[in-house]
């Protein structure tokens, strides 16, 4: 296992246009693989985003179908890097719809997928509802991948609101998490950053935080920032407002040594008993 990783997130803008989102992507990937990156996180959604769910439910695929997949994982063993593809819209084993993450390797093999937990069925001030769950089945497992750096918790935007998902990423061993996003840009100013750094604190986990820019179609902005955030809560690099590739080299040992600086892991106190005055 190596201690070392240069890691880059790509922020991106995806469209109604899956092509000319998919190319401008490619793009992207290309830019951070020539910096160096060993693994390349994208964000969520980052090859369609649509208004409605019926457009979501006509494009997405199988994997054995699904035209973004079948790209990433070629150019994944071209460049021979690892890819994260933040998430896609995709058909289960089954046929359901789902907002599915994966983990491609530097052979274009699939080594790990996470299907989002907590879908975002929201009611915000502005006016604006979200009601994901129309658009897709929830998933119902928490997933840790093995990469040549260690162990990495996977998740997907909204799930950065339930603490305890990031918590057993730390219990079973996780030193690095995933969280790809396409962030509103209503709560982002005030809670994309708080949150990611939250996670990293509490956990002793360096975050890995792709996420979209922009406005992805009328009536729809996304927050950008993408993050790279160490164990201790530091901001090591973030990605503004456009389009862009961030990279940070990361020390793997830097997550013991909070650990150990800091053993919240080794305290835990539950179940306590309930006691309501």
């Amino acid at each position: 296992m190596s201690d070392r990783l240069r890691v880059a997130c790509v922020q991106n803008c995806a469209t109604t246009d899956p092509g000319a989102t998919l190319t401008a992507t490619e793009a992207l990937v290309r830019s951070a693989s020539a910096e160096g990156a060993e693994l390349v996180a994208l964000p969520e959604a980052f090859d369609y985003l649509a208004p409605t769910a019926a457009k979501i439910h006509a494009y997405a695929k199988p994997a054995s179908d699904h035209l973004a997949l079948r790209h990433m994982r070629t150019l994944a063993a071209e460049l021979e890097i690892w890819i994260l593809l933040g998430s896609i819209s995709m058909r289960a084993e089954d046929g359901a719809p789902v907002n599915r993450s994966l983990l491609v390797d530097p052979a274009g093999n699939i080594r790990a997928y996470y299907d989002k937990v907590h879908l975002f069925d929201v009611d915000l001030p502005d006016g604006d509802s979200i009601r994901e769950s129309d658009f897709y089945r929830a998933g119902r497992q928490r997933v840790v991948a093995h990469t040549p750096w260690g162990l990495m918790g996977m998740s997907i935007c909204y799930d950065m609101r339930f603490p305890y998902l990031y918590r057993g990423f730390a219990q079973a061993g996780a030193s690095i998490i995933a969280i790809p996003a396409a962030f509103s840009s209503y709560t982002g100013p005030l809670h994309w950053e708080p949150l990611l750094r939250a996670r990293a604190i509490e956990t002793g986990c360096y975050v890995i935080a792709p996420a979209q820019c922009g406005d992805n179609f009328p009536g729809r902005r996304s927050h950008g920032h993408s993050l790279i955030i160490d164990p201790w809560g530091r901001v090591l690099a973030d990605a503004g407002g456009e389009p862009g590739v961030i990279v940070a080299d990361l020390d793997l040992q830097e997550v013991p040594a909070f650990r150990a600086s800091i053993p919240s892991m080794t305290f835990d106190r539950t179940p306590l008993e309930e006691l309501i005055l």
